[in-house]
C-alpha cells in the first residue's frame, strides 16, 4: 500500500497493510540539536524553518512516512502581509516591533517563547477598511502555480496531499486580540460580522480557485487555535453563529470533489465545539492536544459514534524520555488506532528535548499498532 492508501483505508475503516507514521513538524530548536549531534547535515539549516523540504529530509532519516500539512496553492493570509519592523527599543531589553498581521508584540532577542502582544493595528471600521479588507480580498496573485506543482509531485510519490482551507475565526483572532474580538461583539457586532463574511468569502474563493486546477486532494485543512486549556475563548454558542456559515458552505464544494477527510487544527480543550465542526462538514480532529486536560478521541467517539476522526492525540513530550515510555504509549494508542479512523501523531511539532534515537524508535513501533 502507498501511504494515500493506508490514509484513505483508514479513515474509511478499512484495515491497512500498516499504520503510517505521522508526525506535525519540527521545531527549529530540535533540528539544530540534531545537526550539533551529527544526525543531519547542517545544510538543513539553510533551508526555511518549517518547509517541506527540511521536513522530508527529516523524515526519511527518522522514518516518519509524512507530515499532517496542507498546502497553501491559494493564499488566504493577509495579502500583502505588514511590513515587519521595529517600532521602539525598550530600556528592558526588550523590542517592541509590528508583526506580519499587524499586531504590536514585545521580544527580547534571542528569546524562543511566543512574544507579548501589547497592541493591535486592527481597532475599528476605519482601521479595519483602511489596513485590513483590502488584504483581505481575493486576487488571482493568491494563487501559486510553485505551490501546485509541488503537492503533485509529493502526490506522484504516493503521498497524501492536503488542501488549506484557511481559518474562519482564528485570524480574526489573532488581528483583534482576544480582548479587541470579546468588546467588538459588543460594541460593533455589524463590523464583527462584516469581518466574518469576508474571511469566509476569501476562503471560499480560494478552495474554489484550488479545485478548479482539476488536481485530487486526499484531504483539506483548516486552522483554528481558539481553544485553551479550560475550552474555547468565545462561547460555542458565538463560534457557530459567526463560522458554521461559511465552514458548511466550504465542506459542501470540498464533498463535490469528492474531498471526504476534511480537518481542523485547534489546539486545547475543543470538546465543546466538536458539535459544530462535525454539523458543517469538519469530521476529523487534529491535533488532539493531549495537555492537562487528557484529550483522546475516545470520548468523541462514545459520544458522537463514527463520524469522528482524528489525527494526533500522542504526547511529545515523551519523546524526550525513553524506549518504555514509547511502549507504554503505543499500549495507550492500540485500542483507538484498531477502531480506524485515527491515525496516531506526535500532538504537536516535535520539541527541542525529543531524542533522535527514541523518535526513530516510536516510529517503528507506531507503524506496527495495527
Amino acid at each position: 500500500m502507498s501511504n494515500r492508501e493506508r490514509l484513505h483505508a483508514i479513515m474509511n475503516y478499512e484495515k491497512p497493510d500498516r499504520m503510517p507514521a505521522v508526525h506535525f513538524g519540527f521545531t527549529p530548536e530540535v533540528v539544530e540539536k540534531w545537526v550539533r549531534e551529527g544526525h543531519v547535515s547542517k545544510d538543513i539549516l539553510d533551508l526555511e524553518e518549517y518547509s517541506f523540504e527540511a521536513e522530508a529530509i527529516l523524515s526519511e532519516k527518522l522514518g516518519f512516512d509524512f507530515g499532517w500539512h496542507a498546502n497553501r496553492i491559494t493564499t488566504t493570509e493577509l495579502f500583502p502581509f505588514f511590513e515587519e519592523k521595529v517600532v521602539e527599543h525598550l530600556d528592558n531589553g526588550f523590542d517592541k516591533y509590528l508583526n506580519c498581521d499587524g499586531v504590536y508584540v514585545l521580544q527580547r532577542t534571542g528569546a524562543k517563547s511566543i512574544p507579548a502582544e501589547v497592541d493591535h493595528l486592527l481597532t475599528d471600521r476605519d482601521s479595519w477598511e483602511k489596513h485590513y479588507l483590502p488584504r483581505l480580498t481575493y486576487t488571482e496573485e493568491r494563487f501559486s502555480q510553485a505551490e501546485l506543482e509541488y503537492a503533485k509531485t509529493e502526490q506522484a510519490k504516493g503521498r497524501p496531499i492536503g488542501l488549506h482551507c484557511g481559518s474562519l475565526c482564528g485570524r480574526i483572532r489573532d488581528y483583534l486580540g482576544i480582548v479587541g474580538l470579546s468588546y467588538l461583539m459588543a460594541d460593533d457586532e455589524e463590523l464583527l460580522e462584516e469581518m466574518f463574511r469576508t474571511v469566509g468569502d476569501l476562503c471560499y474563493q480560494s478552495v474554489k480557485r484550488t479545485l478548479e486546477t482539476g488536481v485530487q486532494f486526499d484531504y483539506a485543512h483548516f486552522w483554528e487555535d481558539v481553544c485553551y486549556k479550560n475550552g474555547p475563548l468565545l462561547s460555542p454558542m458565538m463560534f457557530e453563529e459567526y463560522t458554521a456559515p461559511y465552514y458548511k458552505k466550504i465542506t459542501d464544494l470540498l464533498y463535490t470533489h469528492h474531498i471526504r477527510i476534511v480537518s481542523v487544527d485547534c489546539d486545547g480543550l475543543v470538546d465543546s465545539l466538536l458539535p459544530a465542526w462535525l454539523e458543517n462538514g469538519v469530521n476529523t480532529m487534529f491535533p488532539i492536544e493531549v495537555g492537562t486536560w487528557d484529550a483522546s478521541i475516545s470520548p468523541w467517539r462514545a459520544k458522537y459514534g463514527k463520524q469522528v476522526k482524528g489525527i494526533g492525540g500522542m504526547r511529545k513530550h515523551l519523546l524526550s524520555l525513553d524506549y518504555a515510555a514509547i511502549d507504554e504509549e503505543i499500549q495507550r494508542l492500540k485500542p483507538m488506532a484498531e477502531e480506524l479512523g485515527y491515525i496516531p501523531c506526535p500532538d504537536h511539532r516535535i520539541p527541542e528535548d525529543a531524542k533522535w534515537e527514541i523518535v526513530q524508535y516510536y516510529c517503528e513501533r507506531v507503524k506496527d499498532i495495527v
